[in-house]
């Protein structure tokens, strides 16, 4: 490493990236979505089983509530309580946190963009997606073409499976001479391979790609619905060149059917020894409530600035990576 106490961007960067949150909040201001703030502690946590939260302790009083606080991964949560009490469309441009995630394409702290549109689904958020990341390579006189794709098209077109019906051994097959430790993977993550191993490094660095319907076991927060005879979640995730920089829903407005899917995952949690984060009962409170019909995506921003940049490395866009906090 270079000397730790220069930055890891260079100022061009760093003045690009003041660029860019001026670009963002524009755009969202044009269509009149509002920028807000929520919490960055909860006492709540993200049960997703692959995703590591960060923990602290508060230190006072007790009439404050519990003492264990988790940062955020996302805004999501808090953003959906304000849909749910009548807000309309917004948007938040801020710091989430995950453990565990440092390297090349992570740091432990970065910055995401989220917004929700009432009364969309998924297919309008995504087109409004790629226009945001289209004004955001006008800022370096780029432009991508589009190529819009359901996942079950994408597979059989780019690797001649069907991911819906194939067996797990035909999904190993898949990846060729990438040899990966089979120990405890699903089927959702031999698909989770093929997609970072095969699929993307393959997508051109001047191609915006948008994968649309998802298998229903990769529901995550989004609706699911048939099609094809299948089973898919109407989501979607928006690839430019080989980094994933999206990932939107049509979003879940059952709040019976998403309590399930948490202790689904604190069941996956507790089979790997995992921490279990408490459920976000405001959350699912608000869902029992009433929930508009809306779509959200959240968007990584120091992503987004690589592939702006053409480069690998988060640390190239960011004021100081982790190595320099």
């Amino acid at each position: 490493m270079s000397d730790p106490r220069l930055p890891s961007a260079s100022f061009e960067t760093l003045r690009l990236r003041a660029r860019l949150n001026e670009a963002l909040r524009a755009f969202f201001a044009v269509r009149g979505v509002i920028e807000v703030e929520t919490p960055m502690l909860s006492q709540a946590g993200n049960t997703d089983p692959n995703v590591a939260s960060f923990r602290t302790e508060f230190g006072g009083h007790v009439s404050a509530g519990p003492r264990t606080r988790w940062l955020r991964t996302s805004p999501e949560f808090p953003l959906k309580r304000l849909l749910a009490a009548g807000f309309g469309d917004c948007y938040e441009l801020g710091r989430v946190f995950r453990d565990g995630e440092a390297g090349g394409r992570h740091n432990p702290e970065f910055t995401m963009l989220e917004w929700y549109r009432v009364g969309w689904d998924q297919r309008a958020l995504a087109d409004e997606t790629v226009a945001l990341v289209q004004t955001a390579l006008a800022l370096v006189e780029r432009r991508a073409h589009v190529v819009q794709t359901s996942f079950r098209a994408l597979y059989l077109d780019q690797l001649g499976l069907d991911p819906m019906t194939a067996p797990e051994a035909e999904l190993q097959a898949a990846l060729g001479d990438i040899r990966i430790d089979p120990q405890g993977l699903t089927r959702d993550d031999w698909l989770d391979l093929l997609m970072t191993h095969r699929i993307q490094p393959a997508n051109p660095a001047d191609r915006i790609l948008v994968v649309h319907d998802y298998p229903a076991s990769q529901c995550m927060l989004a609706r699911v619905t048939e099609r094809d005879g299948v089973q898919v979640a109407e989501r979607f995730e928006l690839y430019l060149g080989a980094l994933e920089l999206a990932n939107g829903y049509h979003e879940l407005a059952d709040g019976f059917e998403q309590r399930l899917r948490f202790e689904r995952d604190h069941a996956v949690r507790a089979s790997r020894g995992a921490p279990l984060p408490p459920l976000d009962e405001a959350l699912l409170g608000a869902l029992d409530a009433g929930f508009p019909d809306c779509a959200g995506v959240a968007l990584g921003v120091d992503r987004l600035m690589m592939a702006m940049l053409g480069t690998g490395s988060i640390a190239d866009v960011i004021a100081f990576d982790f190595a320099r906090a």
